[in-house]
C-alpha cells in the first residue's frame, strides 16, 4: 500500500470515522458527573471512594498511552479499534449489574479507561497517516468529537436514567458503544503494520522452503513502518524498544545452521534490547534536563489535579448547595463540554499567530481556569455555575496545545517521548484530582475547602510555568526557530 498522506479523498472518510470513534467512546466517561450522583445514592460509599471511578476511567487511558500506541504500531488501528469497542462496551454493560464501588472501579474505570486510550492512539494515529498539510485541521476535527460526545451523552444519559434507570442506561449506552466496531470498518491501513510484515515474510520464506530450517527467526523477525527488504534502516528509540535487528539474527542462523535460540543468540538480542531500553531512558533524562520542560509537566500535573474534579463534581456541588434539585435537562457538564469544544478551535487558532507565545498563553488560560474555580464556592445560583461551567471549559481547551508547545521546547525528533512523559504527569493528575476533592468532602462536609485547593493548584502551576520559562532562563531557547509540522507523520502519529 501507498504510504503517501493523501490529504483529502478517503482521509475525510477517516477523519468522520475517527470523530464518531471518540464520540462513541469518550461520551460517557467525560460526562460522568451524571452518574456520580446515581452511584453515590445506589452504593451510599464515601464521596473519595466513589470518585476513583472517574479519575481512573480518566487517568489510566494516558497512563498507559506508551502502550496503546505500541499496540497501534504493532497490529494496526482497525483490529485495535474492533478489540477497544468490544472493551468499551464490555466495561459499560459489566457496571449495570455492579455490585459495588470496588467492583465498578474494575468495570468502569479500569476496563473503560483502557479502552477509550486504546481508542485515541488509534484515532489519531490513522489520521496522521492521511494527511500532512491539513493534519492540523483534521487532528482539530477528531478531537472535538470527546466534546461534542459529553455534550450529548450527559444530555442523554440523564433521559436514559429517568425512564429506565442508571443500569438500563449503562446497558443501552454499552450496546450503544459496539458501533465503535463500524467506525473501524472504515480505518483502511495506509502503512502496513509490523505484525503483518512478519506473517508476510514468514509465508515468503515458507514458498523458499526455509520455515521448517529457522521457525524461531519467523517468530522473531520484526520490523516497523517499512519492508523486510530494508534492514538497513536507521532506527529510532521507539522501533529499537519493539524490533529485532532481523539481519544479525540472520547471520546466527546461518552460522549455527538452525539452532538460533542457543545461549548466544539468546544473550546477543537480551543485549540488543538491553541498549534499547538503555537509550529511551537516556532520552527521557535528556528531555527532563530541560528546565522549560520540567515547568510545562509541573503545570500540566497541577492544571489536571486541580481542573479536572469540576467535570466529575459540578452536578453534585449546585445539588448538595440546593441549587437545583436533581440534574437539569442541559447539565452543566453539557454546557462545560460545548465550550471545551469551542475552546479548543479559538486557542487553536490563536496560537498560530507569529507575535503571541504559545507557553505564555498556556498560563494564562491556566490562570483563568484558576480564578472560575476559585469562585465556584462562593457562588450561590445555579446561572453562576452555568456561567462559571462555561469560563472553565472553554480555558480546558488548552489540552489542544500540549503537542504544540511540547514540540517547541523539545523539537520534533523528541516529540514522542516528551508527549508521553507529559500525558503521565497529566494522567496521574486526573487519577488524583477527584479522590482528594472527595476526600476534603468526606472532611468538611462541604466543597468549598475542596474547591480552594483546587484553584490555588491550577494557580500555582501558571505561576511556576510563567517563571521557569522566562527567557533570561535561557537566551538560546528564545532564539528557537519556528518548527515544520508537516515533515514527520511518522513522529507526529505516534504521539497518540
Amino acid at each position: 500500500m501507498s504510504t503517501k498522506a493523501l490529504d483529502g479523498g478517503w482521509g475525510w472518510a477517516i477523519v468522520v470515522a475517527s470523530f464518531v470513534a471518540q464520540l462513541l467512546a469518550y461520551g460517557s466517561p467525560q460526562s460522568m458527573g451524571v452518574l456520580y450522583p446515581e452511584w453515590l445514592h445506589a452504593f451510599q460509599e464515601s464521596k473519595g471512594m466513589t470518585a476513583w471511578v472517574g479519575s481512573l476511567v480518566a487517568g489510566v487511558g494516558l497512563i498507559a498511552s506508551p502502550v496503546c500506541s505500541a499496540c497501534v504500531d504493532n497490529f494496526g488501528a482497525r483490529p485495535v479499534t474492533v478489540f477497544s469497542g468490544v472493551m468499551v462496551a464490555g466495561g459499560l454493560m459489566l457496571s449495570a449489574f455492579a455490585p459495588n464501588v470496588q467492583f465498578l472501579i474494575f468495570s468502569y474505570g479500569i476496563v473503560v479507561g483502557l479502552g477509550c486510550g486504546l481508542v485515541y492512539a488509534a484515532t489519531l494515529t490513522i489520521t496522521c497517516q492521511y494527511f500532512d498539510k491539513r493534519r492540523g485541521l483534521a487532528l482539530g476535527i477528531v478531537t472535538t468529537g470527546t466534546s461534542v460526545g459529553t455534550f450529548i451523552y450527559a444530555t442523554g444519559q440523564t433521559t436514559l436514567i429517568l425512564h429506565y434507570g442508571l443500569d438500563g442506561c449503562l446497558l443501552i449506552i454499552g450496546a450503544v458503544s459496539l458501533n465503535l466496531i463500524a467506525c473501524a470498518g472504515f480505518m483502511r491501513p495506509l502503512i502496513v503494520p509490523s505484525y503483518y510484515l512478519k506473517q508476510r515474510a514468514a509465508l515468503e520464506r515458507n514458498t523458499e522452503k526455509q520455515l521448517l530450517e529457522k521457525p524461531q527467526l519467523d517468530d522473531l523477525k520484526v520490523t516497523t513502518g517499512s519492508t523486510v527488504t530494508t534492514p538497513d534502516k536507521s532506527l529510532t528509540v521507539k522501533e529499537l524498544l519493539i524490533s529485532i535487528d532481523g539481519k544479525d539474527l540472520t547471520l546466527q542462523t546461518e552460522k549455527k545452521a538452525g539452532n538460533l535460540l542457543t545461549g548466544l543468540g539468546i544473550m546477543k538480542i537480551i543485549k540488543k534490547k538491553k541498549q534499547a531500553y538503555s537509550k529511551y531512558v537516556q532520552s527521557i533524562c535528556e528531555i527532563l534536563q530541560n528546565q522549560a520542560m520540567v515547568a510545562f509537566c509541573i503545570a500540566i500535573f497541577l492544571f489536571s489535579l486541580g481542573a479536572f474534579p469540576p467535570v466529575l463534581f459540578i452536578e453534585d456541588v449546585a445539588q448538595s448547595e440546593g441549587l437545583i434539585e436533581e440534574v437539569s435537562i442541559i447539565p452543566l457538564v453539557s454546557i462545560s463540554a460545548i465550550a471545551t469544544c469551542v475552546g479548543k478551535l479559538v486557542l487553536g487558532m490563536l496560537v498560530d499567530i507569529k507575535w503571541i507565545n504559545s507557553i505564555y498563553l498556556y498560563a494564562f488560560t491556566m490562570f483563568a481556569a484558576a480564578i472560575s474555580l476559585l469562585f465556584i464556592p462562593i457562588t450561590k445560583t445555579y446561572v453562576g455555575l452555568q456561567i462559571l461551567s462555561v469560563v472553565l471549559g472553554f480555558f480546558s481547551g488548552n489540552w489542544s496545545l500540549t503537542s504544540y508547545i511540547t514540540t517547541r521546547i523539545v523539537g520534533l525528533e523528541k516529540l514522542t517521548q516528551a508527549h508521553g512523559v507529559l500525558m503521565f504527569f497529566g494522567g496521574f493528575g486526573i487519577m488524583l484530582g477527584p479522590p482528594v476533592v472527595g476526600w476534603f468532602f468526606d472532611w468538611t462536609q462541604s466543597y468549598d475547602l475542596a474547591f480552594y485547593f483546587s484553584g490555588s493548584c491550577v494557580l500555582l502551576g501558571a505561576l511556576i510555568l510563567s517563571l521557569l520559562s522566562l527567557p533570561c532562563w535561557s537566551r538560546k531557547r528564545a532564539d528557537r526557530p519556528d518548527v515544520d509540522y508537516t515533515s514527520n507523520c511518522d513522529q507526529v502519529a505516534s504521539v497518540a
